[in-house]
């Protein structure tokens, strides 16, 4: 067994707190057993605070002033609004000023409008328009269907990254074709898009590399019309979009039947296998074991590590779905057609809350009430989601032609990969866990574009991410077979 003096003398030095000419006698006053009995306590005390010192975490000073700055007044003065339109039913009226979908458009356009004033000509926006016809299921009359867009351009010409935050403007009923009936949907789903407008609000005073587009569609509850209509317009026009970020009811936190209460975890899905083009992927996913290595998978570890680092008491829970059961969200068209975009909605759901009609029954009160709404909690979920956006759109492209060479065996493993086509970088972090790891465990930089790791290419899954002076990280990018 180890003397606790010695322990203690050793912590102490490491502490620069005992002097090189006092420890001789220090280490005869620990020999002393009462002495050393009771130093014992002091001893792991100390040791186990200087270990819990050393952890650090490294913020962009940038991003956590914008964290700071989102507000539970305007969010909040943002949702009122929302629900005063009556209903926001995508089928609703489009005439009339005050009340239905055509109204909460416009209103919102007019607010990011506002935005735009402090962007310095960058922040632009619009209702991108489509008419649809009747499908008989949800859609009963021809519909010109609208999302409200605002886009941010990047500060550089060269860089074409995309990253997209979206919520959906329309509400529904018990029924979804009821579009006369007030539907107040303060949660599902004024709470995402308040959180896209809070968002653009700060995001807009601020320069990004990038481009940021903020999106709330409509249609969503007809069947993820407007989602569907803007990511089949990304595909055909080749859009560079890096990573969508879908907000769905993120701003209650207790259920209903279990009751539990909580807002200190939100929840993060994504899908594992793509979607897009499966069967031609599916072979090198096998071989490599890369099933929970998909782009949404990755994006839901970086959405995790990075809200984590900007946001106090919020675990963001990662779940291994592309969406819960019997529901469908925003970011699914964008998955069908290749996009990494995942679904953040809160953890515990009250489905008393949702698609309800406003009523009193067996004492229940049931409705999407705004009454209902944590401001609090959608203040954190709200500053994840922009700490990520901007982590991201700061941050260098992702590392170009990342590889693993496998030529032979060997109880290493070497990764090389060629600097991103945009970006300022400082270097790069080589990323590592085990098989059986949820989570990236290890974080190593080098300044190279090549590193030779003691650890075996067979028992650790590796990944490459690129990053700049201030700290902000690219997606990880997972290396290919190199021969």
């Amino acid at each position: 067994m180890i003397n606790p003096g010695y322990l203690l003398y050793a912590i102490c030095f490491s502490l620069k707190t005992l002097s090189a000419p006092n420890a001789t006698f220090f280490v005869f006053l620990m020999s002393t057993p009462k002495i050393m009995k009771k130093v014992l306590f002091i001893a792991v005390m100390l040791y186990s605070y200087t270990g819990f010192s050393q952890t650090t975490i490294q913020k962009d000073p940038e991003i956590e002033r914008m964290v700071k700055e989102v507000s539970p007044d305007s969010l909040k003065s943002y949702i009122t609004t929302l629900v005063s339109f009556g209903t926001r039913n995508t089928l609703s009226t489009q005439t009339d000023p005050k009340r239905g979908i055509g109204a909460a458009r416009n209103w919102m356009l007019t607010k990011f409008n506002e935005f735009a004033k402090q962007s310095g000509g960058r922040l632009s926006a619009f209702i991108d328009t489509t008419t649809l016809q009747p499908d008989g299921r949800r859609v009963d009359v021809v519909l010109l269907l609208g999302n409200v867009v605002a886009t941010l351009k990047g500060t550089d010409p060269n860089d074409k990254r995309i990253f997209i935050i979206s919520g959906h403007l329309d509400n529904m009923r018990s029924s979804p074709t009821d579009r006369l009936g007030d539907a107040p949907g303060a949660n599902d789903d004024a709470s995402g898009t308040v959180a896209v407008m809070e968002c653009a609000r700060i995001m807009s005073k601020h320069n990004f590399p990038a481009t940021i587009i903020f999106v709330a569609v409509t249609g969503e509850e007809q069947g993820l019309l407007g989602s569907a209509f803007m990511s089949e317009k990304a595909k055909k026009e080749n859009w560079n979009i890096e990573a969508v970020l879908n907000n769905d009811i993120i701003g209650s936190n207790n259920s209903n039947e279990t009751n539990i209460i909580n807002n200190t975890k939100i929840r993060v899905f994504s899908e594992g296998l793509p979607a897009y083009e499966t069967e031609k992927a599916a072979v090198n996913i096998r071989s490599l074991g890369l099933e929970n290595d998909g782009k949404a998978r990755q994006l839901a570890r970086y959405v995790k590590e990075t809200g984590e680092r900007y946001i106090d008491n919020l675990e963001i829970v990662m779940i291994y779905r592309n969406d819960r059961f019997l529901r469908g969200g925003d970011h699914t068209p964008y998955v069908q057609r290749g996009f990494a975009a995942v679904r953040i909605t809160e953890m515990n759901e009250n489905y008393t809350r949702q698609h309800q009609d406003v009523r009193v029954e067996n004492n229940i009160r049931y409705g999407d009430l705004e009454e209902h709404i944590d401001y609090e909690y959608l203040r954190k979920g709200t500053g994840m989601n922009l700490a990520n956006l901007a982590n991201l759109a700061k941050a260098p492209a992702v590392p170009d032609s990342v590889k693993m060479d496998v030529r032979r065996l060997t109880n290493s493993t070497y990764l090389y990969w060629k600097a991103p086509q945009t970006g300022k970088v400082k270097g790069y972090y080589i990323l590592m866990r085990e098989t059986t790891s949820a989570f990236w465990q290890k974080k190593i930089f080098t300044a190279d574009t090549e590193m030779r790791l003691p650890y075996s290419k067979d028992n650790y899954f590796f990944a490459v991410q690129a990053v700049n002076e201030n700290g902000n990280e690219s997606l990880p990018v997972v290396p290919g077979v190199g021969r």
